[in-house]
């Protein structure tokens, strides 16, 4: 189904189908419809996010670049089907192989750029790495590079916030009755002594494209240390912006200075 997001920008729902379920989608494009001869723009959510808590930045940033940008809903979350097992612990290094592969063929997506927020980031650069050949450029926002003691405890107090009835009530407002999981799935991988030791270093090894790294100066589930991580780790040329007084959610907190930075670096990109 078809909507009109802005005067300039339209947005396509769809749901595709994948191993243990739907997928839901959202493409938002150039009424213009100019976009078709350039890689799309390819996001990926954080580990309580879906499409719809990307709110207003994907059709701002479809307006800005004269690109289609896609969202999807990992398996499990937003409108997507639930999934009833617990996550494993390679779930990030999965991705390139299920939902993000399933979107691409569905939606005939050869070359692309990625972008991803939080553990989307995390993912992106994985997506980045394994279709190197295909990924014309890629964007992390506040993306994690290891497990350290400031994204734990950000998680502890998050996990203890989320006590309260009327916080999970504000998750099932956008996953349903599958916020539960989606809360747990973050928590208790996060927060699982086997995960500490977690790095996204071999991953980056893998990334030739041109990066940006965006990363809020008080992020609270990542220090400095994360955006420098990701910069010196990259194989390819890459970028740090780091935002003043800026938490973890920058696209909301500051949109159109991230839009801007965004499409300043996606200009660059011919491909």
């Amino acid at each position: 189904m078809t909507y009109l997001s802005s005067a300039s920008v339209v947005h396509h729902d769809s749901m595709i189908d994948a191993p243990g379920g739907r997928l839901f989608v959202r493409a938002w494009q150039p009424a213009s419809a100019q976009s078709l001869e350039q890689s799309p723009i390819v996001l990926l959510h954080d580990s309580l996010g879906c499409v719809e808590l990307w709110r207003s930045f994907p059709a701002a940033l479809c307006a800005a670049t004269h690109r289609t940008v896609v969202a999807y809903d990992r398996l499990g979350f937003g409108r997507s089907d639930a999934r009833h097992d617990t996550l494993p612990l390679s779930f990030i290094d999965d991705e390139p192989a299920q939902g993000f592969s399933v979107l691409r063929d569905a939606l005939g997506i050869k070359r692309f750029i990625a972008l991803g927020h939080s553990v989307g980031g995390c993912m992106a650069v994985h997506c980045a790495g394994v279709y190197a050949d295909e990924c014309g450029g890629l964007i992390t926002i506040s993306a994690q590079a290891f497990n350290e003691a400031r994204t734990r405890n950000g998680i502890v107090g998050a996990k203890e916030v989320f006590q309260a009835p009327e916080q999970l009530a504000k998750l099932e407002r956008y996953h349903g009755d599958k916020a539960q999981w989606v809360l747990k799935a973050w928590t208790e991988t996060w927060l699982n002594p086997a995960f500490e030791n977690w790095t996204l270093t071999p991953a980056l090894a893998q990334v030739t494209c041109p990066s940006l790294v965006i990363h809020g100066e008080k992020d609270e589930y990542g220090s400095h240390r994360q955006p420098e991580r990701i910069v010196r780790y990259i194989n390819g040329s890459a970028h740090g912006e780091m935002l003043a007084n800026i938490h973890h959610v920058p696209h909301r907190e500051c949109e159109a200075d991230v839009v801007s930075l965004v499409s300043r670096f996606v200009e660059c990109r011919s491909r």
